[in-house]
């Protein structure tokens, strides 16, 4: 039997006062599927792909991921930091990459100091830039490439005057860069 990266069985959900949205809804998603959630307003698009996202865990029926999978989920009104650059919220997508490289950073600075651990030091450079070469080599031109084709503000404007699409446009930017096994957009 295939493995399924997502199944969901007799899955429903109620919200106030008492009105059913979701009533026992069974899926399986076989790996590289790509499926649309069409549905009138109101009708439960959203709530159903929380449940999938992990992010609703008020429902009745089973929801459940393949073990590991790194589901990403992009909501209607992503929530980015107003006072931060676009670039500063794209970088968030790299995670482990964009903190490997603020500890190197660190550690260059901390060279510097009269009292420097320098075996420390050094066996942590080495454990950072492993994780840096790891990722697949330069994160600056993945991350030009990915502003260029989602036609990104420019990396140094503040997000709070960006319009609505353009805010959806860096949470999605944020949200491809982290690589999630399994993407769920509500109405990208």
């Amino acid at each position: 039997m295939a493995q399924y990266v997502y199944t969901m069985q007799r899955v429903g959900k109620v919200v106030p006062p008492k009105r059913q949205i979701l009533k026992d809804i069974s899926l399986s998603f076989f790996p590289g599927a790509k499926i649309g959630v069409l549905g009138l307003n109101g009708s439960g698009k959203s709530s159903l792909l929380k449940i999938m996202a992990g992010e609703d865990k008020n429902y009745d029926g089973e929801a459940v991921p393949m073990p590991n999978i790194k589901i990403g989920f992009l909501p209607q009104e992503p929530q980015l930091d107003p006072e931060k650059t676009v670039r500063e919220c794209v970088e968030e997508g790299l995670g482990e990459i964009a903190e490997a490289k603020k500890k190197l950073d660190e550690i260059y600075a901390a060279y510097a100091e009269p009292d420097a651990d320098f075996d420390k030091l050094a066996a942590d450079q080495a454990k950072y830039e492993a994780i840096i070469a790891t990722a697949g080599g330069d994160t600056e031109h993945q991350l030009e490439i990915a502003a260029d084709a989602l036609r990104l503000p420019p990396w140094d404007a503040k997000i709070k005057p960006l319009s609505g699409g353009e805010k959806r446009r860096v949470a999605l930017c944020r949200l491809l860069l982290s690589k999630p096994d399994m993407l769920l957009l509500d109405e990208p």
